[in-house]
C-alpha cells in the first residue's frame, strides 16, 4: 500500500436556511460537546459521516430527518470540501475522536443546502440543542463551516436566479409583498425599490392575491398572497431581470 494513503472518511454537512418573523435570513446550528470549551463556542453545522451502505444523498436526507423530524425537505448538493487542513484544529480532532471513535486522519465533506419554513416545528431525534441564527450573526464555527456557509449563500443566489420558485420554500403559505421583498433582498443582496418590486410581481399570475389581510399589526395592514406552483411551471418567469 502506498504510504501516502491515509484514513479518509466522507461526511455530509447541511446548511439549513429559514426566514423568520423579523424578516431575517437564518440558518440552523447545533451544539457539539468538547470538554473545557465554553458552550457558546461549540456551535456547528449539522452533519455526519456517511454509513458504509449509504449513498451520499441518503446520508444528507438522514441528517436532515435527525435534525428536524421532517421527512421530505428541499435539498441541494453544491460542493465538496476536501482541504487537508480542514480538520487540523486540536479541538476539532478531539471532538472527532469522542464522536466517532475512529482513527480519522482526514474528512472530506459533501455540502448541501436545505430550505425550511421557519414555522415548522423542529423535532430533533439526535441533537439536544438546535437553534436558528441570523445569517449575519453566525459565530466562529469549527472546521471550515463558516466557509461552507459563505459558499452556500453564493449557491442559493444562483439557484434563485434559475428557479425563483425555491424562494417560496422559505415563506409561509400566505405572505405579504413586503415579506417577499425582504426575503428576496436578503438572499439576492440586490437593492430594489419596493414600489417597483410590487409593480413587477403584480404582473405575475402565479402570485395570487387573497382576500385576507394582516391582523393586529402596528402598521397599515397588508394583504396576503399565496404562491401557485402549477401556474409557475407554465410560465417560468424570473422575478427581477
Amino acid at each position: 500500500m502506498n504510504p501516502e494513503f491515509i484514513h479518509t472518511y466522507v461526511s455530509v454537512d447541511c446548511v439549513v436556511f429559514g426566514f423568520d418573523y423579523e424578516n431575517r435570513l437564518n440558518i440552523l446550528l447545533v451544539q457539539r460537546h468538547v470538554e473545557n470549551m465554553p458552550v457558546d463556542s461549540q456551535k456547528k453545522l449539522p452533519g455526519s459521516l456517511i454509513f458504509s451502505d449509504e449513498d451520499v444523498d441518503d446520508a444528507a436526507n438522514r441528517v436532515m430527518y435527525e435534525l428536524t423530524g421532517i421527512k421530505k425537505m428541499v435539498l441541494k448538493q453544491f460542493k465538496c470540501f476536501a482541504d487537508p487542513a480542514r480538520a487540523s484544529n486540536q479541538n476539532d480532532i478531539k471532538w472527532m475522536g469522542t464522536e466517532y471513535k475512529h482513527n480519522i486522519d482526514r474528512i472530506i465533506t459533501v455540502a448541501y443546502l436545505a430550505l425550511c419554513k421557519i414555522d415548522h416545528k423542529i423535532n430533533s431525534s439526535k441533537y439536544d440543542t438546535v437553534d436558528w441564527h441570523p445569517i449575519d450573526k453566525v459565530p466562529q464555527l469549527p472546521f471550515d463551516h463558516n466557509q461552507i456557509i459563505n459558499e452556500s449563500l453564493i449557491e442559493i443566489r444562483k439557484w434563485m436566479e434559475t428557479d425563483f420558485s425555491i424562494i417560496f420554500e422559505l415563506l409561509p403559505k400566505k405572505f405579504t409583498i413586503r415579506m417577499l421583498y425582504q426575503l428576496y433582498s436578503a438572499v439576492s443582496e440586490k437593492k430594489i425599490d419596493i414600489k417597483n418590486f410590487h409593480k413587477k410581481i403584480s404582473s405575475f399570475n402565479y402570485i395570487i392575491q387573497m382576500e385576507e389581510i394582516e391582523q393586529n399589526v402596528s402598521h397599515r395592514a397588508a394583504r396576503y398572497y399565496r404562491f401557485d406552483p402549477k401556474i409557475y411551471k407554465k410560465t417560468h418567469n424570473k422575478l427581477i431581470k
